[in-house]
Formats: structure tokens, sequence, C-alpha cells
């Protein structure tokens, strides 16, 4: 297997038209490492993985893969494999022959090919399924075959294109786990595209989320989520996503959604007196009350299992948290809330950036 290498973006910008697809952005994978570049559609994502794939071309700015200038350089000669949502397969050919067809490109002798497409067949728990055409097999054999064959190559690099979104939503999950485990053995540079927020963070060594051909942060799952740059950042990741709410300062601490929170004293500090700004709150960080003293009142609970998420309308706007599975609240309860200061995040209502 090759090297896995360095991807290295430089001040690299696409445009379509009048329109900036990928705008000066600069990145660097490190050998080995999964990247996830996670967005809403059309940020600009796949546009930045066909870049690194040859199939589209730069207009300004450079792309490394190890230590060499790839802008210019055909498809075929960069050492990459790309895995896509829609697999790909030859419907013609066999599993096997999917899997080999890369190195029959090649020109691998036949003794080889059959030991290598076996062995990674054998990793995938493809050996039952080697004679049968795609049409023979569900749709998460096709997806681990389109796999086999991008790892039969012994890529420097991995590009992966959404290939879960055909998937149902278990098999789904169960197929995003094997897909770390292969990452994480086969040690391959993989940068790997979604709009998939639990891919993102469930796959992803560091994520790059995206919007209008930008990045808007840069780091480590937990970072994004518990750390965000922005609103966007803050309202793109979470599920139920972060509640919002208009603060003001009252004192030492703010008032938001018709409640009085504590806030930290260093945060309290960057906060301007005259300064707009909004609250927010994710909704596990939000512990729901029953108050006989009114405050609020419950609009929906949704049992979802393993927890459920409650909905309260307070102080003219709407809260969101979860709670327990067994929690006994019902529609029409009155209720209020409390938050720990240390997970309140404050964003500035000019231009979205958290303060602090």
């Amino acid at each position: 297997m090759s090297e896995p290498a360095r991807v290295v973006f430089e001040k690299v910008r696409k445009r379509f038209g009048e329109t900036d697809a990928v705008h000066d952005v600069d990145l660097d994978v490190a050998p080995g490492e999964c990247l996830v570049l996670l967005g809403p559609s059309g940020c600009g994502k796949t546009t930045l993985l066909r870049l690194v794939a040859g199939l589209e071309s730069v207009d300004s700015g450079v792309i490394r893969i190890g230590e060499r200038v790839v802008n210019g350089v055909l498809p075929a000669e960069r050492d990459i494999a790309m895995v896509f949502q829609n697999y790909a397969l030859y419907p013609h050919f066999s599993a096997f022959e999917n899997i080999a067809f890369p190195l029959r490109n090649k020109r691998v002798a036949a003794a080889e090919i059959t030991e290598r497409v076996r062995s990674v067949a054998k990793r995938l728990e493809l050996d039952a399924l080697l004679d049968r055409k795609p049409a023979q097999l569900s749709g998460g054999q096709q997806q681990r075959v389109a796999l086999a064959r991008a790892i039969v190559r012994s890529p420097a690099v991995f590009l992966m294109d959404e290939p879960l979104s055909n998937l149902d939503a278990q098999l789904r999950v169960q197929t995003r786990g094997e897909l770390k485990r292969l990452q994480q053995e086969l040690g391959v540079t993989t940068i790997y595209v979604t709009h998939d927020q639990s891919e993102a963070m469930t796959l992803g060594s560091r994520v790059a989320l995206l919007r209008a051909g930008r990045i808007e942060q840069l780091g480590a799952p937990l970072d994004l989520y518990r750390r965000p740059a922005n609103r966007f950042v803050a309202s793109f990741l979470g599920s139920p996503a972060i509640n919002l709410w208009p603060g003001e300062i009252d004192g030492a601490r703010v008032r938001a959604a018709g409640a009085l929170l504590a806030v930290a004293p260093e945060l309290r500090a960057r906060i301007a007196e005259s300064e707009r700004f909004e609250v927010g709150v994710r909704p596990e960080d939000i512990e729901i009350r029953p108050s006989s003293e009114g405050g609020g009142r419950i609009l929906v609970v949704e049992p979802m299992g393993n927890e459920t998420i409650v909905t309260l309308a307070h102080g003219g706007e709407t809260v969101v948290a979860r709670a327990p599975a067994d929690s006994a609240f019902r529609p029409g309860d009155a209720a209020s809330f409390q938050i720990p200061a240390e997970r309140l995040l404050l964003f500035r209502a000019l231009d979205g950036g958290r303060i602090g």
C-alpha cells in the first residue's frame, strides 16, 4: 500500500460563472487523517473533493498531494481512489471483477489480482458474494464492493463523496462504524464529504464546516459542537437544534426566554452594556422542572425511548430540552427551566460571532 499522503490546499479558488464555489480555502490534511467536509448543499464541499480528484480544475491557488503539486495532473496519476454516492459499479461484472477492475487497468499479474481481491473481500466480509453481480446484492453489499474497489488500489488518499446516503437509516449507522474501523486500520488519508452531522461527528478526526465556499470552522468534532465559532456553526450541529433567544444584560446575569440566567463572570465581562446578543443553549444542557408558580407551559412531549424531548413555551420563546426517558411531563403542565452558567453560549447579533 502507498504511504498515506498529506493533502494541502493553499488559497484554492473555484468559480462557476459569477459564483465562487470555493473561495480562497487553506487546508492541511495530515497523513493518515480522516477529515470530514461538512455543510449544506451548495457550500462547496463536493467541489473541493473534485478539485483534489482532478475532476475539476483549480482557478487559482495550489493543491498538493504529498510533495507534488497536482494542479493539471490527470486524475489517474494522482494516486487517489474515490467512492461515490451511487457506487458506480459495472452491472455486467461480478463483484470480483468490479473490485479487480482498477488492478486490471494497471496490468497487475492475474495471480496478484486474485490474492489482493480475496484479501480485501475477506476484510469487508464479501468472500461469499464475489460471484454475484450488483443486481444480486443489497445496497449495503454494493457499497462494500465499491469500498473494496477503492481499497484494493492501495492509494495514498481516499476521497469519499456521501457514500452512505443511499442506505436506509439502520444500515447507514452500521456501515458508518465499519468505515471508521477500516479507516483506522488502513491508516489512509481520507477526505470524506457529507451533509450529515452524525457522520461528521462520528467519522472525522477533524471537521471542516463550510458555508458559501468558505470554511466557517475547522477542528475536532466536539470543539465545533461545544465551542462553535459563530451562530451558523452552533445551529448546523445538533439534533434537536440549539436554542437561540434574544438576550439582554440584567446586572451580573442575562435575561433570555423570560428567565434570569447566571453567566460565567469572565463571559459577562466581555459583553458591552449596549451590545445586542443572542443566548444559545444545547437541549441537553437544559433542566425542565415542574413549577407550581407557572412561568411556562409544556407544549409537546416526544418520548424517544432512550430520552424524552420536551418543548416548553416560556417568556414568549420556545425552549427545547432533553429529559430522562421516564419523565412524567405532559402537555399543558406548568414548568420552568434551569441552565448551568458554564453551558451558556453568547453570540453577537450583528455578525453572529461567538462572544468569549
